[in-house]
């Protein structure tokens, strides 16, 4: 059964099916999306999995109606990751962003999260894996970003890099193969900053763990520094725990959670809530009362 529930005036949030909630939303209504939805075969204890060879017709519905109500101007980022599965790679993400493209959606750009503290392990015929994909899809080529917003130290490289210049860094050197672009290095003389490359950096860890798939509050945050301003709207259609959309409202954003399991949907109501904290911690101390309980007893 679907609810709605708003927390305040900036944040709402849904409990249901994404492609049939998502048809309650306004065309060209919000800024970015950004998600990790249920990977294939994963989650089945809380989104009951979904195969591999399944996946893309399951997913195509919602990125229909998120291509309708994404603006022109904005921005959907997918946190993504193919499965291993009889000795190889899956193909269903290189698949679906084939049908992404003639739905309608430009893929712009792609971005790695390079998990620093991946946990250890060994497989027969390949490593652990330390990254996911963050995949960028845009309905135009013209879309708002703020790159001022996420640029980076220099870095000890520049001392030595920039030190002693040839003559072809010190012009509009064309790209050897032939790309259209190029680069002047003398550009970057006495500068503090720079752009950021498309790899993160960031550790798995997070403050939630009560959900079966949480990302670090770093992850959110950088794309919504990247793709939006205050007062602009998020929306994760997989919210989960929340975290994009706690991000989104400690950042001044509004935002729009979306999640089919009861239980995130509570979870979220408790943790954006004003009063939310004290709800959880009540929570966990009756939890925890009625496991002492239970143990005397036994």
């Amino acid at each position: 059964m679907n609810q709605t529930y708003r927390i305040d005036t900036n944040t709402d949030i849904y409990l249901g099916d994404s492609k049939e909630i998502l048809r309650l939303f306004p065309d060209n209504s919000v800024d970015l999306v950004f998600t990790s939805p249920p990977y294939a075969d994963q989650r089945k204890n809380t989104y009951g999995g979904i195969h591999p060879d399944n996946y893309v017709a399951w997913f195509l519905p919602i990125t229909e109606q998120l291509l309708r109500v994404l603006k022109p101007t904005g921005t959907f980022v997918l946190n993504i990751k193919e499965k291993a599965m009889a000795g190889e790679r899956c193909t269903y993400v290189m698949e679906l962003i084939l049908e992404m493209r003639r739905q309608g959606w430009l893929w712009t750009e792609e971005f790695i999260w390079h998990k620093k503290n991946c946990y250890p392990g060994k497989w027969p015929n390949r490593f652990r894996d330390a990254w996911e994909r963050l995949i960028q899809f845009n309905k135009t080529r013209k879309f708002n970003m703020y790159q001022e917003a996420v640029m980076v130290p220099m870095g000890s490289w520049a001392e030595t890099r920039l030190r002693n210049l040839s003559d072809t860094d010190r012009i509009r050197d064309n790209s050897r193969v032939g790309s259209g672009f190029a680069k002047n290095v003398s550009n970057w003389l006495k500068r503090e900053k720079a752009y950021p490359t498309n790899v993160l950096h960031l550790a798995t860890e997070c403050n939630n763990k009560n959900h079966s798939a949480a990302f670090p509050e770093e992850l959110p945050e950088w794309f919504i520094k990247l793709f939006t301003q205050e007062n602009d709207v998020a929306l994760d259609p997989f919210m989960g725990s929340g975290t994009t959309l706690a991000v989104a409202n400690r950042m001044g954003r509004k935002s729009i959670g979306i999640d089919i399991v009861p239980e995130y949907f509570d979870m979220v109501k408790c943790r954006l809530s004003p009063d939310g904290q004290l709800m959880l911690d009540m929570k966990r101390e009756n939890e925890q009362t009625e496991s002492e309980r239970y143990l005397s007893v036994r």
